[in-house]
């Protein structure tokens, strides 16, 4: 697989009532690659992986692989709070096609950097896929050092690091880690463009799944250090990033694909449909990037 760059889409999952939507699915995958977004995550933690059993996991990753047809990479999202578990879902996705893992921090049970350390090793070498190191601590109650990155970086297994804290300083200590088979890759689309000016080789982004050729165009003006340009592609996306932070991902990533006719707005219990007093303004904020919101639906899903 060679280098990830640039726009790095990670895909929300489409569900028909209880099931899932491989047609709406198939449609969010075209979307992608036809605006130019240059790699998919599958199943991580905007596709609700939490919330997918293991048959639909299998079934939404083959489904991605076979639909894509290498492309573009597709990533598989197998990070679980327990390395052996971890392990064993990264080779079901290596079993099933996937070009790579996407390994979060295991969440909830804190361990140390020697922990997370030895965690990564071990499904680097046993789970039979490059990974993608990801940090996302809001979420997971469990922060990846760069001193404990730096450690993994020079794993041939390990390529890259999704990071979501977009933190100035945190961002430069892991740009000193770059090299030419070391990734690094924002995880915050808000902070993406300063990210990428810095040094940084992409991002890993929400908001590509509604507005994907805005953020390829953003990611090709700041990794070409066209400073101008990004800046202004960048303000172009502040509205829409806001708005999909104003309830936890992917609640309002949902809505506005639901506005774009790209699947049904509802995720699983316990997430619920975005609030309605926030509707009117995703819908705003799509057609000022161009895009083509569907006519208005009713507001009780």
């Amino acid at each position: 697989m060679n280098k990830l760059i640039g726009s790095i889409c990670a895909l929300a999952t489409p569900f028909d009532g209880d099931d899932l939507d491989l047609k709406a699915f198939a449609a969010l995958l075209d979307y992608q690659i036809d605006a130019g977004t240059q790699a998919l995550v599958v199943a991580g933690s905007t596709g609700e992986a939490h919330a997918l059993d293991d048959d639909e996991y299998d079934r939404l990753l083959a489904f991605a692989v076979e639909h894509v047809g290498r492309r573009v990479p597709v990533l598989a999202g197998t990070g679980h709070a327990n390395t052996r578990k971890t392990v064993a879902i990264t080779r079901r996705a290596r079993d099933l096609g996937a070009d790579a893992a996407l390994v979060v921090t295991p969440y909830y049970v804190r361990p140390t950097q020697e922990g997370l350390r030895r965690h990564f090793t071990d499904v680097a070498e046993q789970g039979g896929l490059p990974i993608v190191l990801y940090n996302v601590p809001g979420r997971t109650g469990c922060d990846l050092l760069p001193e404990t990155t730096a450690k993994l970086a020079s794993h041939e297994r390990i390529v890259g690091i999704k990071e979501a804290r977009g933190e100035s300083e945190r961002v430069d200590a892991l740009v000193a880690l770059k090299s030419d088979t070391f990734t690094i890759l924002s995880g915050d689309d808000p902070t993406c463009m300063r990210a990428m000016l810095s040094g940084a080789d992409g991002v890993v982004s929400v908001t590509a799944n509604a507005a994907p050729a805005a953020v390829r165009a953003l990611c090709d003006a700041a990794l070409a250090g066209d400073r101008a340009s990004a800046q202004a592609a960048d303000a172009c996306l502040i509205a829409l990033n806001s708005l999909l932070g104003v309830e936890p991902n992917p609640i309002p990533v949902k809505w506005a694909l639901q506005e774009l006719g790209l699947g049904s707005a509802t995720p699983r219990l316990p997430l619920l449909p975005l609030s309605a007093a926030h509707r009117s303004r995703v819908a705003q904020a799509l057609r000022d990037l161009g895009l083509a919101v569907q006519p208005r639906h009713s507001d009780a899903a």
